[in-house]
C-alpha cells in the first residue's frame, strides 16, 4: 500500500503506524544505531508503481526507514512524496544484478552502485531486524 506523505495528514500517519507501529523512540534509534538507510537509486519499478516515479531522464531516488514491525519506502517525485508501507511478514529482498524489494506483487529495484555499499550495514540490519520480529511467538498473535 502506498500513500502520499507529502504534507503530514493524520490519516495516513494513522494508517502507518496501524500496519508498521509506531515510530522508535529516540532510545531505541540511538540503540538501533539509526533506523533510516541513505537514499539508493531506483533502477525499476513493477508496473504498478511507474505512476509514483519520475516520468523524465531524471534519476529516481529511494530510502529505507525501519518500524517495529515493518519498513517504509520513501519515494520522491518532483515535490512529492511517497511512502511504501510494507510489513516484515510480507517483505521478500533478493539481491543478484540489482537490490530489490518485494511484497504484494509489486516490487522496487535499487542498482547496486556506491550508493548501495553505503547502505550494506543498513540492509543487514533490516534482515537482522525481520528475523528477530519474525521469530517472536506474539507477532502472529499466537
Amino acid at each position: 500500500m502506498i500513500v502520499n506523505t507529502t504534507y503530514t495528514d493524520k490519516e495516513a500517519s494513522r494508517l502507518i503506524d496501524t500496519h508498521l507501529g509506531e515510530q522508535f523512540t529516540i532510545l531505541q534509534r540511538i540503540k538501533l544505531k539509526g533506523i533510516g538507510s541513505k537514499r539508493m537509486i531506483i533502477s525499476n519499478v513493477s508496473p504498478k508503481m511507474k505512476s509514483y516515479l519520475n516520468t523524465v531522464d531524471d534519476l529516481n531516488y529511494g530510502s529505507i526507514e525501519l518500524r517495529p514491525k515493518g519498513i517504509l519506502i520513501h519515494i520522491h517525485k518532483k515535490l512529492n512524496s511517497f511512502s511504501w508501507i510494507v510489513p516484515y511478514y510480507r517483505l521478500h529482498i533478493y539481491t543478484s544484478a540489482y537490490f530489490s524489494i518485494h511484497a504484494n506483487g509489486n516490487f522496487i529495484q535499487f542498482n547496486k552502485n556506491k550508493l548501495f555499499k553505503e547502505n550494506k550495514a543498513f540492509i543487514e540490519k533490516m534482515i537482522a531486524q525481520k528475523n528477530t520480529v519474525l521469530n517472536t511467538t506474539d507477532y502472529y498473535g499466537v
